[in-house]
């Protein structure tokens, strides 16, 4: 069995909830390869999808959007899994676009979408995001749980472990 980890993050914040993933995936015996998605060309190869993006302006970026439009076709033979993570706890009734998510959900035939709380260190934003966190009054912090990203990993491995035995 062969997973996949694909992250799209704009200051890496996301990119290690992807790491904690696809490391605990490893830790369970089941090969895992971890790519942004501007790399990701297909996924035939694949017998698990994941796919996780930053959030900004209550979107998923740029490039995981694309990646998920891009290999529809593929996306739906696959048993594919997404997740956001973002400046909120969880997002806020009409925040994360649930249309959008729903829709990303039903082209990639996904599992389900998990939540994360994310990261916000200003020291690494340029001055135009500075400005949105000041307007929006973020709160700088570490708010990610990698306990709960673990355990949402271990979800998956116990679920395609049954459905392989199945």
């Amino acid at each position: 069995m062969r997973a996949l980890v694909t992250v799209a993050s704009r200051h890496n914040a996301t990119l290690e909830i992807g790491e904690v993933v696809a490391d605990t995936i490893r830790e369970h015996g089941i090969e895992c390869d971890l790519i942004v998605p501007e790399d990701v060309t297909s996924v035939a190869e694949y017998d698990v999808v994941i796919v996780g993006s930053a959030i900004y302006t209550g979107r998923w970026l740029p490039e995981a959007r694309e990646l998920v439009e891009r290999l529809t076709a593929e996306l739906q033979t696959k048993t594919v899994w997404l997740f956001s993570s973002g400046l909120a706890d969880a997002p806020a009734k009409g925040s994360n676009r649930p249309a959008e998510t729903h829709e990303r959900m039903i082209a990639s035939g996904a599992v389900a979408h998990r939540h994360f709380s994310g990261r916000l260190d200003l020291n690494v934003l340029n001055f135009a995001e500075r400005a949105i966190i000041a307007a929006a009054r973020g709160k700088q912090g570490d708010r990610r749980d990698m306990d709960a990203v673990r355990e949402w990993a271990r979800s998956i491995v116990a679920h395609v472990q049954q459905t392989a035995g199945a």
